[in-house]
């Protein structure tokens, strides 16, 4: 049996030949055995192994990346009213603010923003765009960070894991839904991402200053729990390698480069001393309700956002330990341990993390982001484990497994990235309607007259979580504004308009996610009302498209109704299929039909009259 591609392969970076490497020996599968001696570029000559390089790898990664820049809705009113909605307030002075930014609470660290916040200021002094150019600006370097990020990651799979399991994971990242989803989500989880793929591609380079560097990025400046990520570079350098001063030197490096830093810029902002980082783990962790008032999900919530995400590589992924102890049993191979890490350890981070979060009541789909690179890496070990395994027992005979069992590989890379597709657009085709009319908007305003110099309400009731934020009003003089519906938590309400604003301890917050009436104006202030009609109406949600006396429908997109929709064909789009077995609702864009005084106004407005 020739040895595995991870031995044989480790020294091929991507990217570059190495001919002048030292060769190694092969033994040749078949009745005769005999030793030769070839160099690795003859061996990819011999299999036929073709891997991309690095600029192969980038610029497709990029081209994915854009695309989500452009076309990924926000799945997550986290990000619209925790992210977007602070970095406009910090660039244009207005914008929602939720309790964690309180400096009662102080769970938010504005650092974390001002890293986004920057870039997108300077494009805005440089150029004058429109203020949606810079919310897509803003997405495309967050993909292009993430390209970076990826490229690295590919880079050190093709040392540690062999090129074959490196084109596997990089054809699983770039065509599933999960990647596309989270690679520009302005979130703490995919920043967490990012360095996670920076992290682990520098412990498989055995670069461990960068790789205890980036967990502490993605502990302090992003998310704390994060850190778990960390555990088993930890472990690797503490007991494996026993190099407990490294750990300890870089880990205070870490802590005055990043963290006092953090705490100085944060506190300025709140006005008191804030070290965000302890205060989401002391909410989290040690408060007697916690993230659980936000809804509950079974264990088995991650398993079908996994399938969902990566489809089989999520699969393959929780087979992965098991694919690996198969192989060792059957496969006579023999690893050079001292080169490579086991794989016991190399791949546990992705284990652990699971472990931990499908143990949590409270589940969301963004807190597996940090380990969706580790879903298509293992994905891909699975891969080359079967291929392993089927030649053993089935070929038996041949120069290298990989010359017989690609026939295995292809249709599970074609299926896999066809059904990730199908998964992409789907979600695009169905739920993209938000912001294509808060889009439809800016153009309705610039053709209708309506003067620049008036405030406007756009008011939103039931769909206040699918608000794009801010950045797509069409002027500073707009503002959200919530109706009563039957959601029962609290809502965001406006930063103070005062200079120090950040550190106004506001009104009418809580910790306990307990309804604040005052968030709430009547219909008769609004100019727009953004409303999905279903069809259904209660007391508490009336249909206001159906209200023709007091509102105009002026834009319609369809947006899919999951209630009423087949639960396959609304999860992955396959033409006239989906279309026949899916409904949808109209995502409505209302506007009154004559002026309203507004009696009800929020404390930091005026009332208002919009021009016809």
């Amino acid at each position: 049996m020739a040895p595995s591609n991870r031995q044989r392969n480790h020294s091929i970076s991507s990217g570059r030949k190495e001919g002048n490497k030292k060769p190694f020996p092969r033994k040749t599968s078949g009745n005769t055995r005999k030793e030769e001696v070839i160099t690795n570029q003859e061996f990819i000559d011999q299999v036929g192994l073709f891997y991309p390089s690095n600029d192969t790898a980038f610029k497709a990664l990029l081209s994915a990346r854009f695309c989500a820049a452009v076309w990924s809705h926000i799945t997550d009113c986290d990000e619209t009213y925790n992210y977007w909605e602070p970095s406009h307030y910090l660039l244009f002075g207005k914008g929602m603010q939720t309790w964690e930014y309180s400096p009662e609470y102080a769970l938010r660290s504005y650092t974390y923003l001002m890293v986004h916040v920057v870039p997108a200021w300077l494009y805005h002094v440089l150029l004058q765009p429109n203020k949606m150019l810079i919310f897509y600006f803003s997405r495309c370097l967050l993909g292009l960070c993430c390209a970076l990020c990826e490229v690295y990651f590919y880079k050190s799979i093709c040392r540690e894991f062999g090129i074959h399991v490196a084109r596997v994971m990089l054809v699983a990242m770039l065509f599933n839904a999960g990647m596309f989803i989270s690679s520009t989500a302005f979130l703490p989880s995919s920043f967490s991402m990012y360095m996670t793929m920076l992290s682990m591609g520098a412990w498989f380079q055995r670069k461990y200053e960068l790789a205890v560097f980036a967990t502490a990025l993605s502990a302090f400046l992003s998310w704390p729990f994060a850190a778990l990520i960390g555990v088993p570079i930890a472990f690797d350098m503490l007991f494996r390698r026993k190099d407990w001063w490294l750990f300890a030197q870089w880990s205070l490096i870490a802590c005055a480069a990043i963290l006092l830093p953090m705490a100085r810029i944060d506190s300025l902002y709140y006005g008191r001393l804030v070290v965000a980082p302890l205060n989401i783990v002391f909410y989290n962790v040690f408060t007697t309700h916690g993230p659980d008032l936000y809804g509950v999900e079974p264990w088995y919530f991650y398993i079908i956002n996994g399938f969902l995400n990566f489809n089989i590589i999520f699969i393959a992924a929780l087979l992965t330990p098991l694919a690996l102890v198969a192989v060792k049993l059957v496969v006579p191979v023999k690893l050079h341990h001292a080169q490579f890490l086991p794989y016991w350890l190399s791949l546990s981070p992705l284990y652990l993390w699971l472990l931990v979060f499908c143990l949590q009541p409270h589940k969301e789909e963004r807190f597996l982001f940090p380990v969706y690179p580790l879903i298509c890496l293992c994905g891909g070990v699975t891969l080359d484990s079967v291929q392993k395994l089927w030649f053993r027992l089935v070929v038996r005979s041949g120069i290298h497994y990989l010359n017989h069992t690609m026939y295995l590989l292809l249709p599970a890379l074609l299926l896999t990235s066809t059904l990730g597709v199908s998964r992409i657009l789907a979600l695009y085709k169905g739920y993209s309607a938000p912001m294509d009319v808060f889009i439809e908007l800016n153009k309705l305003t610039a053709e209708g007259g309506i003067s620049p110099d008036h405030h406007v309400n756009i008011c939103m009731g039931k769909e206040w979580y699918r608000y794009p934020s801010s950045f797509f009003l069409p002027s500073d003089k707009w503002e959200l504004q919530f109706l009563k519906c039957e959601f029962r938590g609290q809502l965001p309400q406006p930063f103070s308009l005062l200079e120090n604003g950040t550190m106004v301890v506001p009104p009418n917050m809580n910790d306990a996610n307990l309804e604040e009436p005052s968030r709430y104006v009547d219909p008769s202030t609004c100019h727009f009302i953004v409303d999905l009609d279903t069809g259904e109406e209660s007391e508490g949600e009336p249909n206001y498209s159906t209200q023709t006396d007091k509102w105009t429908i002026v834009k319609t997109v369809p947006f899919l109704n999951p209630a009423r929709s087949h639960r396959f064909f609304r999860a992955f789009y396959i033409p006239f299929l989906w279309e026949k077995h899916c409904q949808f609702s109209n995502y409505n864009l209302l506007k009154a039909k004559k002026h309203r005084h507004n009696q009800n106004r929020s404390p930091q407005s005026q009332t208002v009259r919009m021009t016809r």
